[in-house]
């Protein structure tokens, strides 16, 4: 018994050889935009410009058709996205050959998909797809209108497009989304021999590393690694050679959970079952590894608070628009430490607290944003877990404390100092001065260790990305905590002295 697809053409992914170094020598980290694939974009663009005259949209026709042949079509799809979108049709319809084009549109980027299809036909649409792996067809679909959809569907295969339908019924960033349905697996009284000869017959289908063993009900038994069948002879049964599979997924199983199995067990190849144990998907490395960037640009523009596309140069007012709301919990924050600089204004101890507010919400916000960076590469790596939680914010709370004690004893004393030297002319007491910047700074400190610490800890928990709680969100709350806390201890102790004195 065995499970595969429609045979197709995949292309290999380049090979890197690393530069061998002596043992003298040490390699040379250059800077981020002298990168080789960098210059490479650059270099194409410049050659896209000249074939593309931007303001009519007229071109050399033997000059794109030039670059098109010399160039990969992934490098072709990265670098044009920093053309305007008439441009990019221009670019796809130059390209050689289906399979080129097929692999230009599975490397671009979603606006250019939308520009490409509404430039084509239904048909040229259905022979993308059909030059596409089911799992790389799912995504390249989503960019197509309902009514167009269904019109394409028509079109296709009847087998790849329930092969297709069946990835689609699947949520987002769930492994259903990331398997693919085409999968070498047989039964386990099925020789090398005939394993080798089937995988011939089929050389569109990718080999994960793992050719998948399975019981008379067709469940997941276990797993042969592709190098045993070249080293075994032809009349060896599956059953003698297989190995049992200690990780699988569901089909619902999150991404960042797919992800982590990956890391942590350097997987080669995922299975994914149903509920009665029948291999339905495998979750490849290529796979997880597109999954870990769409990730990681996620967690950027939630670090950096922003909801714009970093791999796509928008237009300025639709990346204003992304940013904006974002910032508007600044604003409110900004009148909200006004607000407290007002109530304060007429004690007499207030008139050295301004000097060193930006000394307090600089000092808390390091604080703070240490705290959280630390907790969510944790959690990222799965260093703490529901039973460590505890544990680790008790420690972080402590070293927060720790840096308020040690940096608010510091800065009293510099405060202290420099009103002892009549900087800054406040005509208020330099010991009072040294004590409020002192108490603020460990006040502040601690209010934010604690508010970096929980933040990620309840966005966690509320399944929003913890990185969230490094944005300018939880960073406004911060400085606006921080700001009262050190208003409050300086009316504090302003209060002790007073009553002292």
């Amino acid at each position: 018994m065995f499970f595969d697809g429609d045979p197709m053409e995949r292309r290999s992914e380049d090979q890197l050889t690393p530069e061998v170094l002596s043992e003298d020598e040490e390699p040379i980290i250059g800077s981020l935009l002298d990168r080789r694939t960098s210059q490479m974009d650059d270099a194409l663009l410049e050659k896209f410009e000249r074939a593309i005259h931007k303001q009519t949209g007229s071109y050399q026709h033997h000059n794109l058709v030039k670059i098109a042949v010399e160039h990969d079509p992934i490098d072709l799809a990265i670098a044009s996205t920093r053309l305007p979108l008439s441009a990019r049709l221009v670019v796809y319809r130059n390209l050689p050959e289906t399979e080129a084009k097929a692999s230009f549109v599975i490397h671009t980027t979603s606006p250019t998909r939308i520009a490409i299809f509404r430039g084509i036909q239904d048909e040229e649409i259905k022979q993308l797809i059909e030059n596409m792996p089911p799992d790389e067809a799912v995504p390249i679909l989503d960019d197509l209108p309902l009514r167009r959809l269904k019109r394409v569907f028509e079109l296709l295969d009847e087998k790849k497009a329930r092969r297709i339908a069946a990835l689609q019924q699947h949520r987002r960033h769930t492994a259903g989304r990331l398997m693919t349905n085409e999968f070498f697996a047989f039964h386990l009284d099925t020789t090398v021999g005939k394993v080798v000869e089937h995988i011939r017959e089929h050389p569109g289908v990718e080999l994960t590393g793992w050719v998948f063993v399975l019981g008379d009900d067709m469940e997941l038994l276990g797993y042969v690694p592709d190098r045993n069948l070249l080293v075994n002879s032809e009349e060896v049964p599956l059953r003698k050679l297989m190995r049992p599979v200690v990780h699988r997924v569901s089909p619902e199983t999150p991404r960042d959970e797919v992800v982590e199995l990956f890391e942590r067990y350097r997987l080669s190849a995922l299975p994914v079952i149903d509920t009665e144990d029948r291999l339905i998907g495998v979750i490849t490395q290529g796979d997880v590894v597109e999954m870990m960037e769409e990730i990681a640009d996620e967690t950027i523009a939630n670090i950096g608070g922003t909801a714009e596309r970093l791999t796509e140069d928008e237009p300025t007012w639709r990346r204003f628009l992304a940013r904006a709301p974002w910032l508007i919990v600044t604003l409110f924050a900004g009148i909200l430490t006004a607000t407290g600089f007002s109530i304060f204004q007429g004690q007499p101890w207030f008139l050295a607290v301004p000097f060193f507010v930006p000394l307090i919400t600089g000092m808390s916000g390091n604080v703070g944003i240490q705290c959280s960076t630390v907790l969510i590469r944790s959690m990222a790596t799965g260093e703490i877990s529901a039973g460590t939680v505890g544990a680790a914010i008790t420690r972080e709370l402590k070293i927060g404390g720790l840096i308020g004690i040690c940096f608010g004893i510091i800065c009293g004393l510099a405060a202290y100092g420099l009103n002892c030297a009549g900087l800054p002319h406040t005509f208020v007491d330099p010991i009072l001065v040294g004590t409020i910047v002192s108490s603020g700074v460990l006040g502040a400190c601690f209010t934010a260790s604690l508010l970096g610490t929980l933040s990620p800890i309840f966005f966690a928990r509320f399944h929003i990305d913890p990185a969230v709680a490094s944005g300018p969100i939880v960073t406004a709350f911060n400085d606006v905590s921080a700001t009262y806390m050190y208003f409050v201890v300086a009316w504090f102790v302003a209060t002790i002295f007073q009553a002292a004195g």
